[in-house]
């Protein structure tokens, strides 16, 4: 099938979900408040503004996020303008908010990051930062795959046609040499596109095999007796690569910079919080999905899901580049132009306030970046 077909048919789903979503729940569902976490009385407002609209997902590798809205930093940092959230399910419903102004910063993975800035010709947003590494892995039945070659025939659930986990998983497939049509997932491998809420019910009944999936559906999937056959990390240099960066509305960015500023000063914040202590962030993370979600997640889930995620401030941008070259290869996207699509100035003025080193965007930068300092080599 030639890419730019592909593509367009590729295009034509990620454009239906947001509708699907939006239909369901708006720009996203409002997160619960947190009783303790006010605007401080007299506080002043960050750059006059009134509120910062902040984007997250209910998932453990948006666990800053979770912790900086649970323990209030975002709110200590934005002063006297009120953070206000809104919990997505899927990454186009949140780049369609923030297309659409109803949202200005989000955290969010890096294909729906990718497909946003390519659809938009490099005009609707920014990475301004990185948030976490890992807590991906292949969970599979143990009794009808016992190794690597035995995924061959077999049906190999992901969450959604071309997002990060589905392109990571054609990717390693291809590498194995085997064919998959990225479209129906047909193939040497049987990919079944499935919600991660609805993966878990799949692999008990035996419809799926298995799953290439996030955290926390991946402990899910081992706790109703999956086995983790392959975690993505040992696939990547250091074991690192993004799950999640953060996003910023172009326009916000231009006319509010103290405010983005001050998200991320609360991200940076939160990250040396969680790494830290990382049994408190732990439950902080909890409390937060519970909120969100009406339930938390029960120990056996949350403690080996948790274990998995790194969290850091670093975007990994080589590593973006990379999986939109794995997109490319597997017919879903065509060569995009990246340039741009990083803007790390008021990240590397956050990371120097702090004392700590500058991140590095691949070449993937600003025209103009508004640092002073070289980035790191």
């Amino acid at each position: 099938m030639p890419a730019t077909t592909a593509l367009r048919r590729a295009l034509a789903v990620t454009a239906a979900l947001p509708l699907l979503a939006l239909a369901a729940c708006g720009y996203g569902s409002q997160a619960k408040d947190d009783d303790t976490v006010r605007v401080a009385a007299g506080a002043k407002k960050t750059d006059g503004l009134d509120s910062v609209r902040i984007g997250y997902f209910g998932n453990l590798t948006h666990g800053t996020a979770l912790v900086g809205a649970r323990k209030g930093l975002f709110q200590k940092e934005l002063g006297g303008t009120e953070a206000k959230y809104a919990v997505f399910n899927a990454g186009p419903s949140e780049i369609e908010a923030l297309n659409s102004g109803s949202l200005d910063i989000g955290f969010i993975g890096p294909s729906p990051a990718v497909n946003g800035w390519t659809k938009a010709d490099g005009k609707n947003l920014r990475i301004v930062g990185g948030s976490a590494s890992g807590g991906v892995k292949l969970v599979v039945n143990p009794d009808t795959v016992r190794s690597l070659k035995d995924v061959e025939g077999k049906r190999i659930a992901t969450p959604q046609l071309g997002n990060t986990q589905d392109v990571a998983f054609l990717n390693w497939a291809a590498r194995q040499g085997w064919k998959v049509d990225p479209q129906s997932g047909k193939g040497d491998v049987t990919v079944v596109r499935s919600d991660n809420k609805v993966t878990p019910d799949a692999f008990r009944s035996g419809s799926v095999d298995g799953a290439w999936v996030p955290e926390p559906t991946a402990s899910r999937l081992v706790a109703q007796g999956g086995k983790v056959l392959l975690d993505e990390a040992s696939l990547w240099p250091d074991e690192k690569f993004v799950i999640t960066n953060i996003v910023v509305r172009q326009e916000f960015l231009e006319k509010h910079p103290k405010a983005v500023e001050a998200v991320l000063r609360a991200s940076v914040g939160t990250n040396r919080w969680i790494n830290a202590h990382p049994g408190e962030a732990k439950a902080a993370a909890n409390e937060q999905l519970a909120a969100d979600t009406g339930k938390p997640l029960p120990a056996d889930v949350l403690d080996p899901a948790w274990e998995s995620i790194t969290f850091l401030d670093d975007p990994l941008a080589e590593t973006l580049k990379t999986q939109a070259g794995h997109a490319v290869e597997a017919g879903l996207l065509e060569q995009p132009d990246l340039k741009g699509i990083y803007d790390l100035s008021v990240l590397g003025k956050v990371l120097e306030a702090a004392g700590l080193p500058p991140v590095d965007d691949a070449g993937l930068g600003t025209a103009q970046p508004r640092i002073t300092h070289a980035p790191r080599r």
